[in-house]
């Protein structure tokens, strides 16, 4: 056991704590998340044309997308409140769904994964809901971290 890397948001008696990152360095960090949500050819057309009932799907998804950003350490218990520098949530049409991308920067003492993985869930769920009157296949897929970088600021 000794081997393992120790879990950073343990304590020694095993209860749960927030990560002390006070010692650390701010410096420029950055995270890009995607994932995918998979819909009907005609939802994607829909969506495309701008035909959708509840309106804009890709500008209400990327504004729940920046705001889920903002919200992650009110939805993640044990994430560090940090001040986002950049949200950039992006859509890539296919013919069998929607690709979503998050960019999350921050000049920080921790990164921003999971400011951006959040960002992307919530775009995709809001996908979701603006269309599920209409397309009762849709699947999420693929929710995962592509990069994260950290360099002085």
């Amino acid at each position: 056991m000794s081997d393992s890397p120790s879990l950073t948001h343990l304590r020694e008696d095993g209860s749960a704590a927030m990560v002390d990152v006070s010692e650390k360095p701010v410096v420029r960090r950055e995270a890009v998340a995607a994932g995918f949500i998979e819909l009907q050819a005609d939802t994607v057309a829909a969506i495309s044309e701008g035909q959708m009932p509840k309106g804009d799907v890709l500008a209400v998804a990327r504004i729940a997308g920046i705001q889920a950003a903002k919200k992650t350490a009110d939805l993640i218990p044990l994430c560090h409140q940090l001040p986002l520098t950049r949200v950039a949530v992006d859509f890539e049409i296919e013919a069998t769904g929607i690709r979503i991308s998050a960019t999350v920067r921050t000049d920080a003492r921790t990164g921003v994964e999971m400011e951006a993985l959040t960002a992307v869930s919530v775009a995709a769920l809001t996908i979701y809901d603006m269309c599920k009157a209409i397309d009762k296949t849709m699947v999420i897929r693929e929710v995962t971290l592509v990069e994260k970088t950290k360099a002085a600021p």
